[in-house]
């Protein structure tokens, strides 16, 4: 039976899954949960080398997972950590993982801001297919542990009906860090022809206009979550912009950012959403990135 309140972190043997789970033996520790790491890669000729004798890539497998407990145990004395060999097709074995755990933490393969990463990658698929929340880590500084003290920031798309999922996990990341979190929300004015209807809109509402309403509409979307956490220190940032950009111009201070995805079949499969895309591709510090319905 899984714990479904462990930490997960998926190993390929590379440098970047290694940060991940080095990453998320932290993340582990810091919330008193076990550590799983889990191997679901289904090995192809081009992708590395590796075994082609199935006995001989399991032998591999075994010994990769327990060198990596080796290390995190020595590193992490008092950890509870565990190891799990996915059967299946590698992103449907990760991607039903994901439900049965506190959080699957990946590593990324690309170099800067994504160098090929996402794009038709194990990676995309489990993103866009896992019911609990997914985190991307980069093998560079952002991911270090120097930088888990920095803000967590999170982004806010419906203030109307804020996502909760997306809000708990980001207020309980914070509070387990002792970060500050950084809620950031865009909004845009409608399309008009003329200046007309952008000067009623800027005005609505009298003398406050539009962004003093935002703020305070962020505000009260927020306050059943700043009740839940009070050790947690709240920001606000409202801007005039694309979501995707009031989300990456908060990014350089992010030990985290979080972001969410909602819960929707396609008649072409299952996709991210604009916002989640662009922040994975542009963002330096670790991703987080939590369905919702």
């Amino acid at each position: 039976m899984l714990d479904s309140r462990a930490v997960a972190a998926g190993l390929d043997g590379s440098r970047e899954s290694l940060a991940a789970a080095e990453w998320a033996a932290r993340e582990a520790q810091r919330r008193a949960l076990p550590l799983r790491l889990v191997h679901g890669w289904i090995w192809q000729a081009h992708d590395m080398p590796a075994p082609a004798d199935l006995e001989a890539q399991k032998q591999w497998t075994r010994d990769m997972l327990a060198g990596a407990e080796q290390h995190l145990r020595a590193r992490h004395p008092g950890l509870t950590i565990t190891t799990e060999e996915l059967s299946g097709a590698a992103s449907e074995a990760l991607a039903d993982h994901a439900e049965h755990a506190e959080m699957l933490v990946l590593g990324s393969s690309g170099h800067g801001a994504v160098a090929g990463f996402v794009l038709g990658s194990v990676g995309l698929r489990v993103l866009a297919r896992a019911k609990g929340p997914v985190v991307m880590v980069r093998a560079n500084e952002q991911s270090a542990a120097e930088h888990d003290r920095d803000e967590v920031v999170v982004g806010v798309q419906d203030l109307a009906d804020p996502a909760g999922q997306l809000l708990d996990f980001a207020f309980a990341t914070a509070a387990a860090r002792g970060a500050t979190l950084r809620a950031v929300h865009a909004w845009r004015l409608r399309p008009v022809y003329g200046y007309g209807e952008s000067a009623e809109e800027m005005s609505a509402g009298g003398t406050e206009g539009v962004p003093a309403q935002k703020e305070r509409a962020l505000s009260q979307a927020l306050e059943p979550w700043r009740k839940k956490y009070p050790q947690v220190n709240v920001e606000q940032t409202v801007d005039l912009a694309y979501p995707s950009g009031v989300v990456l111009d908060a990014a350089p201070r992010a030990g985290l950012v979080v972001v969410g995805r909602r819960m929707r079949r396609l008649h072409l499969g299952m996709r991210l959403g604009a916002v989640a895309h662009a922040v994975l591709h542009h963002a330096a510090a670790p991703v987080a990135v939590v369905p919702h319905a």
